[in-house]
């Protein structure tokens, strides 16, 4: 037996009581005649005190984080510690046994890993993991995954899992390839989702399936994503309809974060925002509703304006109530952000009215008694306020005034702390431009067109909604979904519009357009992401702090040294020469 106890549950109950803790050494004082050490597990740290000699000497050849046992009694400390769960009381130790020797020198001091190069704890994640803060990350997650079944459960879903080994479908990322050594020059390829399969369970006839799914997009890395590979809970209903799906979300999500944190949670219904609102109001489809600032459209107002800058290009605005109490040097620092490569704006023009009504600042000049009249009008300019103008190409300046609208919510202390609002984006496109400038899915190419065949057959493919949808939380995508298209014609049709032929569409989703002949029901469904959840009710800034072995931002797996050079034996066993570069 190595411990009777653990770390972080001797209370002064246990006065007197004989007790062995094996654990961690966190710190060591040697202060004459005694020497102290504090123990740490995975509950929490008890005091050791060594009075023997013989003890003490030995205890000298130990170093911090090496692994030991410790039989002792627990005693009254005379100087308690209320900052500890075991400050009441200390162990006399009798005696100690090392179990796994540390280094003299570490890598990085445990408690102080975040002042660590990254790149280092990632390779040392064994040690990274020990910090109390981290190490609680991973607990959390344990009992977030652990709450999601239950609730799902709970609601009558059964859990089934799905293959790793699968097929190569286009669902927004490249796929991760698996040769076969089997079958010479062919290919697996790991799911970017378990999409295929669960529609294929609802033609089975199951009711309800969900699975927290490991999902494989070889993508580059994002700062919300975890690159290479992450988790979801993965859900389908057959005969569901999009309420449907939503009445599960609302009632799953607010449980786990309430259960899970002690900030305010919306309970819902989540108000429903379309994606073009979204992008009109918000200039993102992931919109962070604690920030207040909205954009709005001026090009109007702006139409016989003297501003060259304005002319012949779609004007977004932003008013900032009390943003005229703002110094120059902010609107400066505006301009330089908005200026930077990521963010693409060639300019940031701004304007702000003082308390006696004087325009100032910026392009004041080209705000006459007309223009400011419209603005207070239509938009709401009042006095005291500021307001930015973005003006490009229409897509463009959208896009560019949500990141305006994000930093300026940031800068300017705006985000409403300790709440997590909800919404779903709804009424997404079916279809887009690609960059070639060719007809391509917008989202999930298995979705159910609003207005069905009819609508494939008639409108503008570009005008084509679906029944697609996101779950948004402060500014994070949560969840993906939509009702599926679950008519063989109306798949086929689809596809065709994105450049498919019907020969593609068996060929490349063979088993969905096969069992799409034998009587299919309705279904629909969606996909929380588990590690974006965690992050959030963790209130972590980086996604891989609540991950027990993440890659890097290069998708480098530095603990394990993955990815690697295999050896020429392994590549001929799975039929593959590399192709030497020039």
């Amino acid at each position: 037996m190595y411990r009777t106890k653990n770390c972080g549950e001797l209370t002064i109950e246990n006065i007197d009581q004989p007790v062995e803790l094996s654990g961690w050494i966190q710190k060591i004082r040697n202060l004459g005649g005694m020497t102290f050490m504090d123990l740490r597990d995975e509950f929490g740290i008890t005091q050791i005190v060594i009075h023997d000699e013989n003890l003490q000497k030995q205890a000298k050849e130990y170093n911090t984080e090496s692994c030991i046992h410790v039989i002792g009694k627990v005693v009254e400390r005379s100087n308690k510690n209320n900052k500890m769960q075991t400050g009441e009381i200390e162990v006399i130790a009798s005696k100690l046994e090392l179990l796994g020797k540390c280094k003299n020198v570490l890598p990085f001091e445990i408690n102080k890993n975040q002042e660590v190069r990254e790149d280092l704890r990632l390779e040392y994640r064994f040690l990274d993991l020990r910090n109390e803060k981290l190490h609680n990350n991973i607990l959390l997650r344990s009992k977030i995954l652990k709450a999601l079944r239950d609730k799902m459960d709970e609601l009558g879903f059964t859990e089934i899992q799905t293959p790793i080994l699968a097929n190569s479908s286009p669902e927004g990322a490249r796929d991760y390839l698996v040769p076969s050594r089997i079958n010479p020059g062919e290919f697996y390829a790991l799911p970017q989702a378990p999409q295929q399969f669960k529609q294929l369970l609802m033609v089975a006839g199951f009711n309800k399936y969900y699975q927290i799914a490991p999902c494989f997009r070889d993508e580059d890395p994002r700062a919300d994503r975890a690159p290479g590979e992450f988790y979801q809970l993965d859900f389908e209903m057959s005969f569901a309809t999009q309420e449907d799906v939503f009445k599960v979300i609302e009632q799953v999500i607010p449980n786990i974060f309430k259960q899970f944190t002690d900030w305010n949670v919306d309970e819902g219904p989540f108000i429903r925002i379309p994606y073009k609102e979204a992008m009109e109001k918000y200039g993102i489809d992931k919109p962070d509703l604690r920030n207040p600032l909205i954009i709005q459209d001026v090009t109007a107002i702006f139409k016989n304006s003297d501003f060259n800058a304005f002319k012949n290009k779609t004007v977004k605005a932003i008013v900032v109530p009390n943003g005229a109490e703002q110094g120059r040097k902010f609107f400066d620092k505006m301009t330089e952000f908005a200026t930077m490569d990521e963010v693409g704006a060639k300019g940031l023009a701004w304007t702000k009215i003082e308390k006696d009504g004087t325009v100032v600042g910026g392009i004041a000049k080209f705000i006459t008694e007309t223009i400011k009249e419209k603005l207070e009008k239509e938009i709401g300019l009042k006095r005291n306020y500021a307001i930015f103008f973005i003006a490009d190409e229409f897509e463009k300046a959208q896009k560019i005034a949500g990141q305006v609208r994000i930093e300026l919510g940031k800068r300017l202390d705006l985000i409403e702390r300790e709440i997590y609002k909800f919404c779903f984006i709804v009424d997404f496109p079916m279809y887009e431009l690609s960059d070639e400038g060719t007809i391509d899915f917008s989202h999930n190419p298995f979705s159910m067109p609003q207005g069905g065949l009819e609508a494939l057959k008639t409108k503008n493919p570009l005008e084509i909604l679906a029944y697609q949808y996101d779950l948004v939380c402060n500014g994070y995508e949560m969840a993906s979904g939509a009702v599926r298209n679950h008519n063989p014609e109306i798949m086929v049709k689809a596809f065709e519009i994105a450049g498919y032929t019907e020969e593609d569409v068996k060929n490349r989703f063979g088993a969905l357009y096969n069992a799409f002949q034998y009587g299919t029901p309705p279904h629909a469904g969606a996909a929380p992401g588990v590690d974006r959840m965690v992050m959030l009710i963790a209130d972590s800034q980086n996604i891989r702090e609540i991950i027990a072995f993440p890659k890097n931002k290069k998708a480098r797996d530095l603990l394990m040294r993955a990815p690697s050079v295999v050896s020429e034996q392994q590549l001929k066993d799975v039929h593959i020469d590399l192709r030497k570069e020039k």
